[in-house]
């Protein structure tokens, strides 16, 4: 097997705690906004995912937002969602990406087409998740496309899975095809509850699921009462009442105060044995994001 190329997977290899963070490509012709949320990140995190039109709504392609997130000093994961292309794109954009310099792809399905503002668009699903993550690892390990021809330079991402440890009920088989199919690192749901979380490691750490993929656990800054709230109406997401009553109760405090829930929340996230780190989405607060990052004893971040 080809090992994969890239900054991230260098430090995770070396058993280091990383932190990624996360941008959305604008609805827009223009870099300028895209370039300005990767800059504001640069130093805090080890790698910036570039979603792929969100919400089921069209933004830039994830692929020219990789480019700008290398130009602004950052190794970029390319999300690539199953619902907008065929094989035939899917490869082309994995190729396309590699080269403009994304280092590691997240694999998802996507959100439903009635979630966006386009509910009438025909969904394409030719490959299902798990099929572009065996494709993606053919094109690294083999050097062929799907069809089984020659790949010059072939790319060799970091592939990454999502999984949802909080959903209930739970099933790790779910995970454990996923990982079958090749991926070699998971991105998590949004996890407040560390204590249902350690509960889920143990789970999988009996299936051996820490010896075959490294894990990243998301997190959201929370922000106040209504954020907490919105969050938690999010599918696998546990926002604890106790956190939403402190939001609450803060008034016009209640940023510092989520802040400090966030920050305490990473802290145990890293607490966590086989937990390699924390993906961190500031939804248009990378300025939080950069709180939480040097709060939780996570600045500076290791160069390699």
């Amino acid at each position: 097997m080809t090992p994969p190329g890239g900054r991230l997977a260098a430090l995770l290899d070396a058993g280091e705690f990383v932190v990624t963070g996360e941008v959305v490509p604008p609805r827009s012709g223009s870099a300028a906004q895209i370039r300005e949320a990767a800059r504001g990140l640069v130093g805090y995190v080890d790698a910036i995912n570039v979603t792929d039109n969100p919400s089921a709504s069209p933004r830039m392609s994830p692929v020219a937002g990789a480019r700008f997130v290398r130009e602004a000093g950052a190794e970029p994961t390319l999300q690539i969602v199953c619902r907008d292309r065929n094989r035939l794109a899917i490869t082309a954009d994995l190729l396309g990406g590699w080269a403009l310099g994304a280092r590691n792809l997240l694999v998802l399905g996507g959100d439903p087409m009635h979630a966006g503002d386009h509910p009438d668009a025909m969904p394409v699903f030719d490959l299902a998740p798990n099929d572009v993550i065996a494709l993606a690892r053919r094109i690294r390990d083999e050097g062929t496309t799907g069809a089984g021809a020659d790949i010059a330079d072939p790319p060799r991402y970091l592939v990454g899975v999502a999984d949802v440890p909080l959903a209930d009920p739970y099933d790790p088989a779910k995970l454990e095809a996923k990982l079958d199919a090749g991926g070699d690192v998971v991105w998590t749901q949004i996890a407040y509850d560390t204590d249902r979380l350690a509960e889920w490691a143990e789970l999988v750490r009996l299936r051996g699921i820490f010896e075959r993929a490294k894990v990243l656990v998301g997190l959201v800054p929370l922000r106040s009462g209504a954020n907490a709230r919105f969050l938690d109406g999010l599918y696998g997401v546990d926002v604890p009442a106790d956190a939403i009553a402190l939001l609450d109760d803060a008034g016009d405090d209640a940023e510092a105060a989520g802040l400090g829930y966030t920050v305490d929340v990473a802290r145990r996230i890293r607490a966590i044995d086989g937990i390699a780190g924390i993906h961190l989405m500031g939804i248009g607060r990378d300025d939080l994001v950069r709180a939480v990052v040097e709060e939780a004893g996570l600045f500076p971040r290791p160069t390699a």
